[in-house]
């Protein structure tokens, strides 16, 4: 009896650790101990005891035995350090979950490099696992393979992940091909106000797509007779109305031009791909695509999507909030132009590298040195613009630089109803914010940042802002359930402290 426990929990250890993407030598160093040990621990030829136990499921960040349920994740800082060496920037959340969805066109087998490991991938992963499917972390859990089946089961749709993921709106464009009924649950994602899918409704009905939200669900019916006769204009020029029009224009046989669309760093990311799978995609970088669609796609593609923008500004972010000299490696500089001639006008100092090529040959990279500089506060507001316009997603990263600048910084972050308002959870940290509408926010600096306990604010950036904060406080923070931040980096805490941070990871008991 014994010797079955001790199976069953290594096949425990083993699948999380295969989740995570670690190898058994991986594991072992984390612990402090042989290869050998865990191929032994995993196989149940072992007796391990249960402090052995925890120490691995703090490893794999995984429980592998719950008292009645796990509890939410908790990070506590000690601040006041100051960082330094060199990161890499890893590949884009939001073009990884763009293609996630997009495998569903291609009824061959698709192999996407470094896919950022990170909750919006895992949850959308559960969805496409419980309609068939097939998916599996390849090469030491770098790679992800995807084989779809040759009919989805939408009624087996795994509705609670789903709704904890705003991307599942993307499955639209792709299944209206495929069925001429489904049902899809509504949207969650980060808690940013009240959003309509009004836009992407506008769009996919030219394609035949109708949609009737009743019950936590939307139902939706295709007219097969109804086809795209004239040029598609978006009412907003958005990420995912864009992308999902290029995936409904995609297997639409005919040529399909969509104008007013966003040309952003995600969108282009699709195209390249679509075109890997035989698509024609005029006009990539632009605000008008004219897609070739191929009726059907039955092809073994393998793709590399590009570094994440968002992410580089964070690490940049950080760098700047505790005056570090820090090398960031890899950044799409193509897409944070704008924040870095903003940051030179505030004065800092930094230099970059010649450009060179991203893995999907396409985007171009480079390597930004950032050291620590005084900062001026910008004469003009801070405030987002479509690409190629500072990122919509990188405006609360000025909250925390404005806060260590000199002077006072108007940051207008126009586009969604909540999210300035949780800019102002820095005031707890010792920050001096000041609400003047839902939009914008009056950063007052410089700082002299405070250690704090709180919780995390339940959007993804504001979330990040309020770590890098911690981590420029002198003294011991807590940030408490960083759930959201999951959702979007991939090992943030691990890789912080790589280059000097001091960040630990905990649950409750």
């Amino acid at each position: 009896m014994a010797d079955d426990y001790l199976v069953r929990i290594g096949k425990l250890i083993r699948d999380a650790r295969q989740h995570r993407g670690w190898t058994q030598a991986q594991l072992a160093e984390a612990l402090g101990t042989s290869q050998s040990a865990v191929n032994r621990i995993e196989r149940g030829n072992q007796n391990i005891s249960l402090e052995m136990i925890a120490r691995i499921g703090e490893a794999l960040d995984s429980e592998i035995v719950s008292l009645g349920y796990a509890g939410p994740m908790h990070l506590r800082v000690v601040g006041g350090r100051r960082l330094s060496g060199a990161i890499d920037v890893k590949t884009s959340k939001n073009a990884c979950v763009a293609l996630l969805c997009a495998t569903l066109l291609n009824k061959g087998r698709t192999v996407l490099r470094r896919v950022a490991r990170i909750e919006e991938v895992y949850r959308l992963l559960e969805v496409l696992n419980s309609i068939g499917v097939r998916t599996r972390w390849i090469n030491d859990g770098v790679d992800l393979e995807i084989v779809p089946p040759a009919e989805l089961d939408m009624d087996a749709i795994d509705s609670d992940a789903a709704v904890r993921t705003r991307s599942i709106i993307m499955f639209l464009g792709p299944l209206l091909h495929r069925m001429d009924a489904f049902k899809l649950p509504y949207a969650g994602g980060c808690d940013l106000g009240t959003r309509t899918i009004e836009p992407h409704m506008i769009a996919l009905r030219r394609f035949g797509l109708d949609i009737a939200a009743t019950e936590g669900q939307y139902h939706a019916q295709v007219d097969r007779s109804v086809r795209p006769d004239r040029p598609i204009v978006l009412t907003e020029r958005g990420d995912t109305v864009t992308e999902n029009a290029l995936l409904a224009a995609a297997r639409h046989d005919g040529v399909t031009v969509i104008r007013n669309a966003s040309s952003n760093y995600m969108v282009q990311d699709l195209c390249f791909f679509l075109e890997v799978l035989g698509v024609k995609v005029e006009g990539i970088g632009t605000t008008t695509l004219t897609v070739h669609g191929v009726p059907d796609i039955d092809a073994d593609v393998d793709y590399s999507p590009s570094e994440d923008p968002v992410e580089a500004m964070s690490l940049l972010a950080a760098a700047v909030v505790t005056e570090s000299e820090l090398t960031v490696r890899r950044v799409p500089i193509e897409f944070l132009e704008i924040e870095l001639a903003v940051l030179e006008e505030m004065g800092l100092d930094h230099d970059r590298t010649p450009e060179y090529v991203a893995d999907n040959g396409r985007t171009r990279l480079v390597d930004l040195t950032v050291r620590p500089s005084k900062l001026e506060a910008p004469i003009d507001k801070i405030h987002p613009m479509p690409f190629p316009g500072l990122n919509i997603d990188n405006v609360p990263f000025f909250a925390a630089i404005a806060a260590v600048a000199q002077g006072k910084t108007l940051i207008h972050d126009w586009v969604y109803d909540n999210r300035a308002i949780y800019l102002t959870d820095l005031n707890r940290l010792g920050g001096r914010l000041q609400l003047l509408d839902p939009h914008r926010v009056l950063v007052e600096g410089p700082t002299r940042w405070r250690a704090a306990e709180m919780m995390c604010p339940p959007a993804l950036r504001p979330a990040v802002v309020v770590l890098l904060a911690m981590m420029a406080a002198e003294g011991t923070s807590v940030l408490r359930n960083v759930y959201v931040i999951n959702r979007g980096y991939e090992d943030l805490a691990e890789r912080l402290n790589s280059i000097g941070a001091q960040i630990e990871i905990f649950r409750d008991i």
